[in-house]
């Protein structure tokens, strides 16, 4: 299975034949990324966890921007910070939702020993890691709760 750098990178050649605008700002702005998490000194190895970390980031910032263009009524600027996200979300790997999200958490407070609602902190600390860009953290916490009994 090709690293996300490979990915990107074919992929930003087929976005340069296709002169596709869109692709070709989201895949430049997850190659602007890799490449500053490659050389920032942390040292740390780009792992598919750092990947999701990554690219997470990225749809936040532009997230964050699409809000406050709507606000500005500015729907022009908000338009590209969608298509953006849309192309970076591609990257991702799918997330979990519904009952497969509640499978994961059900195994995860069993693993844990939990029984009731005071032990969330302890579900949540191991599921945070063990679900990192697979879920939205919010997702997990409202599936914590409601099979503690909320």
């Amino acid at each position: 299975m090709p690293t996300l750098e490979e990915r990107v990178n074919r992929d930003l050649a087929a976005a340069m034949k296709a002169k596709d605008e869109a692709a070709l700002r989201g895949i430049r702005a997850i190659k602007s990324a890799i490449l500053l998490a490659k050389t920032d000194g942390s040292g740390q190895p780009i792992d598919e966890a750092r990947e999701v970390q990554i690219l997470q980031k990225l749809i936040k910032s532009r997230q964050d921007s699409y809000e406050i263009y709507v606000n500005n009524n500015r729907p022009d600027l908000a338009q590209k910070e969608m298509e953006e996200i849309e192309v970076i979300k591609r990257y991702l790997p799918a997330m979990l939702e519904g009952a497969e999200l509640e499978g994961a958490v059900r195994e995860i407070i069993s693993e844990v020993g939990a029984t009731s609602l005071k032990d969330m902190g302890k579900v949540m600390a191991v599921a945070t890691k063990k679900l990192a860009g697979k879920a939205e953290p919010r997702l997990i916490s409202e599936a914590v709760k409601k099979l503690l009994g909320v």
